[in-house]
Parts: C-alpha cells; sequence; structure tokens
C-alpha cells in the first residue's frame, strides 16, 4: 500500500448505501471513517454543544431564497469564537470545515457528508471526491430493510432527505449538490453490490497512485 496521503470524500443520496459502503472501505484501507464523529470533535474544538450542530447538521439555514436570490457568496472564513452569532448556521458550518481540514491535512481519512468536496476544494490534489447514487427502487428496498419502515414511509424519507442535502449543499456551497462536475467518481449503486463498488474505488485510488 501506498504511503502517499489521500482524503476521500462521499457524497451519497440517502438509501443508496453510500455510508456503509464508506465505512466498510475504511476498515479495509486501515483509515478512519468520519461521519457523526465530526459533529462531537466540532463541539469539543468550540466549546458549543453538540446539540446545537445535530440541529443544523446537512440542513440549510433559513437563508436559503436570499442567498439564491442575491448569489450571497459562501464564507470559509475561520469561525466566530464569541458574540450572538457564534451559533448561527454559518459558524456552526465554519466550525465544522474547519475540523474537516484539519483531519484532511493530518491523516488520510474518509469523510462523509458535510459538503467535504467543497470545503477542500483547495486540496484537491489529493483528495477523491465521490458521490453514489442509486435508482429508486434500489433506495426504497435499502430503506425498507435497513429502517424497519414500510414502502410509503421509506419514499417519505428518501424525498425529504434529499431535498434537505440538496438545499444544504447550495446554501453552503453555491453550488448544485448533483452536479457531477463537483465530483471525481459518481458511482450507480443498483448495479453493483457493495463489495464490488469498494473494489471499485480501490481500482480508482491505484489508477490516481494512491494504492500499490
Amino acid at each position: 500500500m501506498s504511503d502517499r496521503h489521500y482524503v476521500i470524500t462521499i457524497e451519497r443520496q440517502y438509501g443508496s448505501g453510500g455510508r456503509l459502503t464508506g465505512e466498510r472501505l475504511a476498515k479495509e484501507l486501515g483509515i478512519h471513517f468520519y461521519d457523526e464523529e465530526i459533529l462531537k470533535m466540532t463541539s469539543e474544538t468550540s466549546a458549543i454543544g453538540e446539540q446545537y450542530f445535530r440541529l443544523a447538521d446537512e440542513k440549510a439555514g433559513n437563508k436559503l431564497l436570499y442567498r439564491i436570490v442575491t448569489s450571497l457568496k459562501p464564507d470559509l472564513s475561520e469561525p466566530a469564537k464569541t458574540g450572538h452569532r457564534i451559533t448561527s448556521p454559518e459558524n456552526l458550518f465554519r466550525f465544522q470545515s474547519s475540523v474537516i481540514r484539519q483531519l484532511a491535512s493530518s491523516e488520510s481519512c474518509i469523510i462523509v457528508g458535510r459538503c467535504g468536496n467543497y470545503v477542500l476544494q483547495d486540496q484537491l490534489e489529493d483528495v477523491i471526491r465521490i458521490f453514489v447514487y442509486a435508482e429508486m427502487p434500489t433506495r426504497i428496498e435499502r430503506v425498507m430493510e435497513v429502517d424497519k419502515v414500510d414502502e410509503a414511509e421509506a419514499i417519505r424519507r428518501i424525498r425529504r432527505i434529499d431535498k434537505e442535502r440538496t438545499e444544504y449543499h447550495r446554501y453552503f456551497t453555491g453550488r448544485e449538490w448533483m452536479d457531477m462536475e463537483n465530483y471525481d467518481l459518481p458511482i450507480n449503486a443498483s448495479r453493483i453490490s457493495y463489495d464490488q463498488m469498494i473494489e471499485l474505488i480501490k481500482g480508482y485510488l491505484r489508477l490516481r497512485g494512491y494504492l500499490d
């Protein structure tokens, strides 16, 4: 295995299996996997209660329409450490982004969601940006199986979470979540198994010179 530093970011449609694939891939590669752990780490770094980050997790702030209409530019500056805006969605995102950048610079790892592909845009030589999607029947079946819900509830969850993630990405990056120009490797999870997805990603890593 190569000693070359790399970071994999995974954006995923709900029910596509992207998170599970990332978790299993991290174990195979012997690197850390970060998803909700980022919320806890950000809370500890910022001294802001974790519940604030959980409430804002992958959800747009309340100025989405204003941002779209005015083309307000996303802001990745350092977060405010004091003042009444410390728990604003924008400031919480900046705290979270700071933690993601620190992780990415200190170790090879996999980061799921939270606009990692955008937050790490200045480190793209070391970043592999993956988007996992699947056709609706596949997603419904997986959500029913994992969440133990009926078909109607699975569809409702898929639509709600897709909408939240789309708006979150647009709000904080100014980009469209499902624009494949923002990713290096889009994967249709309806056609291949979890094991095959892992092999596909490892093959891509080899092509890029990250694995021997």
